[in-house]
């Protein structure tokens, strides 16, 4: 690949859409980064409660037993109260639309949403599917169905 990153690297094509033009792909920040900031590609202002899918400019082709997760940066949820609803939002390896990112405002106050500003990150992953299997029991554990709050007692 393309850095000295140590560790072993998947390869994502990524294409440039029309909304994208002069904008930064998504990069890493520093070297021990999990996530790629993305920016938006677009302007907006985004009203306290409200929830807008923020244009990135680009599309991505995800190797097959992978996704890209989409998760809110730190800072804007801390000083703004920006985060993404659905997070980790998925990108799934067959998707080849425009990657949107889902922005809600859980401040006070109206926020601005600048082109180029970054807006969230991405990180890849590998997925693990599953087959289901129905039974008439399940195996007994410590915990059993204790729910929400259970373990805390």
């Amino acid at each position: 690949m393309h850095s000295n990153y140590p560790w072993p690297e998947i390869l994502i094509e990524i294409l440039r859409l029309p909304a994208g033009e002069g904008l930064p792909l998504p990069q890493y920040a520093t070297q021990g980064a999990a996530g790629m900031d993305v920016v938006s590609a677009e302007d907006l202002s985004l009203a306290p409660g409200a929830r807008h899918a923020v244009s990135t400019g680009f599309a991505l082709a995800i190797p097959e037993g992978y996704e890209v997760q989409v998760r809110p940066r730190s800072g804007l949820a801390l000083k703004h109260g920006i985060s993404a609803p659905n997070a980790p939002g998925t990108i799934d390896s067959d998707y080849r639309g425009e990657l949107k990112i889902i922005l809600i405002n859980h401040g006070d106050a109206p926020f601005e949403v600048k082109r180029g500003e970054r807006i969230a990150q991405l990180v890849p992953a590998p997925v693990q599917r599953a087959q289901l299997a129905e039974v008439e029991t399940l195996d007994e554990t410590v915990r059993g169905s204790g729910g929400f709050g259970s373990t805390g007692r």
